[in-house]
Order: structure tokens, then C-alpha cells, then sequence
């Protein structure tokens, strides 16, 4: 890395937020609440708004992390959850048309694993997986210190892999506890924390279910680290056991051996992501 600065966007469901990073400084945190039921010019007159407040003549560029399948050649959006009228979205083109630099737009599972591995706990780990578990499960890859997100932006997601009768991220996820049981994520995790044996129970169960998960990925991609991030982390104490169990069901028994599974302690991932596809683009 170098001490050049970039700007990161962060674009979610209901905020946009936005940081200038230089090296591994970040500074001029923002954030805007987006009209997500508004049309285009809406969403993107908020993110001008972030842009045009963190914006000089010093700023080598724009790294841009959403929710959605992205054309990474021609940072093209697709579906953006939970902005309805983001269908289709040229805004590699858009931004750069607009500030004359250069413009990285990725999405936010990616993003997530480009802030660890410059920023967080993946540095100096040339093959790790940035995992995303929360009402998703999602992944960043890194392939020999370089993101590799697959030509349609696709690698990483397997939770949409067919698993007994849906995918993994219907029961390895936290949909789990909707799915399964009906019963709401945020309260059987409220519940866990106060000792309640059912919860945990649950929570056990949700456990074996990622640990398959995780087997799937050791198999596909067989990363030395996986870095866990999301909301569902926070309930690690109460899964790891019975994830770990399935875990070292895995066949090759020295590559569990060597796994590191740790979980993500960094804050504004997301905006020190999106600032890192350029570190990631310029090696």
C-alpha cells in the first residue's frame, strides 16, 4: 500500500457512508441516509452529496462496494437490494464522468474481504476467505494476495448452493432460525445471552449447518484463513463447538489442522474495503 488517497464508499440498504483512506489512515467519515424507494438521480445525488464532501484535487480515486451483482470491467450494478430502482446502473461511468478519476465499484462481500486482508486480520495471508453471515451468507475470495471475484462477480456465493432441501443459506445463515423454527434471529441470540438452553440449542444447530458450510469451501478453495464477519458472529460462542465438530469431519485432516478461523474485529470495513479494490487493482 502506498499513502495515496482514495475515497471509499459504502452503499448500503437504508445509508450510504464514505471515508478518505490514505495508507491505513482513515479520516473524513460520513454517512447520509438514502432514499432507496427513489429512483436513480435520488440514490445517486446522496452519494454525490458523501463524494462531494471528501473530494480534492489529491484523491486518486473512487472505490465503490454494493449490494449487488456487479459488472467489475464495467462497473455496471445490477438488482441492488433494496433499492428497487437500481436495476441497471452504469456507475463506474457515471462517477468518473463526474470527477474525472478513476472508479472501482465491487460488491460488498468482496469489499469486506479486500478490508481484511489490507486492513484487518488477513494481512500477510496470501489465500484467505472473508465470510459474511448474517440475514445472508456471503464471500470475499483472495487467491495469491489478489481478490478474485469470477468474470460475472459471482464467485463466493456459496450460499446459494443447493443443500438438503434449499441452499446453505437457508439454515447456515441467520434465516436459520426464521426458516426452520419462525421464530426472530435477534431475540434467540437475546435469549442465548442470558442462558436460555433453547436458544442455544438452536444456535447448535445453526452450527452444524456452517460447519458444512465451511466444508464446501475447504474443498472448492482450500484457504489457510476464513475470516468471519456479519451480524451472526457476534453469537460465535454459542455455534463454534458444534461448527468445529463437522469442520474436522473434513477429509484431508492437515488442512483443518492448518485453518484459522478468526473472526473480523475491524470497524468500517466496508468503507476500508471499498477504498482497497484500488490497492487491489494496482498491484
Amino acid at each position: 500500500m502506498d499513502n495515496k488517497k482514495i475515497i471509499g464508499i459504502d452503499l448500503g440498504a437504508t445509508n450510504i457512508r464514505g471515508g478518505l483512506v490514505s495508507g491505513t489512515r482513515l479520516s473524513g467519515m460520513n454517512s447520509k441516509r438514502i432514499n432507496n424507494s427513489g429512483s436513480v438521480e435520488d440514490v445517486m445525488n446522496d452519494m454525490y452529496a458523501i463524494i462531494d464532501g471528501l473530494i480534492d484535487d489529491d484523491v486518486s480515486a473512487i472505490g465503490i462496494g454494493v449490494p449487488s451483482v456487479v459488472d467489475v470491467k464495467l462497473g455496471i450494478v445490477y438488482d441492488v437490494q433494496y433499492i428497487p430502482s437500481w436495476k441497471e446502473v452504469h456507475l463506474k461511468k457515471i462517477i468518473e464522468e463526474r470527477y474525472r478519476i478513476p472508479v472501482l465499484v465491487n460488491n460488498d462481500a468482496n469489499c469486506f474481504a479486500i478490508g481484511e486482508y489490507y486492513f484487518g486480520k488477513g494481512a500477510g495471508s496470501e489465500n484467505m476467505i472473508g465470510l459474511t453471515i448474517g440475514t445472508g451468507l456471503g464471500a470475499g475470495i483472495i487467491i495469491n494476495g489478489h481478490l478474485y471475484a469470477g468474470p460475472n462477480c459471482g464467485a463466493g456465493e456459496f450460499g446459494m448452493v443447493d443443500y438438503l432441501d434449499h441452499c446453505y443459506e437457508y439454515y447456515a445463515s441467520g434465516q436459520f432460525f426464521q426458516n426452520v423454527y419462525e421464530m426472530d434471529g435477534e431475540e434467540i441470540f437475546k435469549k442465548a445471552k442470558a442462558g436460555d438452553p433453547l436458544a442455544k440449542q438452536l444456535y447448535s444447530e445453526m452450527g452444524k449447518h456452517l460447519g458444512n458450510a465451511i466444508k464446501l469451501i475447504l474443498y472448492t478453495y482450500d484457504p489457510s484463513l476464513i475470516i468471519m464477519g456479519g451480524s451472526v458472529r457476534y453469537a460465535y460462542p454459542y455455534f463454534h463447538e458444534t461448527m468445529w465438530q463437522r469442520i474436522h469431519s473434513f477429509a484431508y485432516s492437515k488442512s483443518v489442522e492448518k485453518l484459522r478461523i478468526e473472526l473480523s474485529e475491524l470497524e468500517n470495513s466496508g468503507i476500508l474495503g471499498a477504498a482497497g479494490l484500488y490497492y487491489d487493482y494496482m498491484q
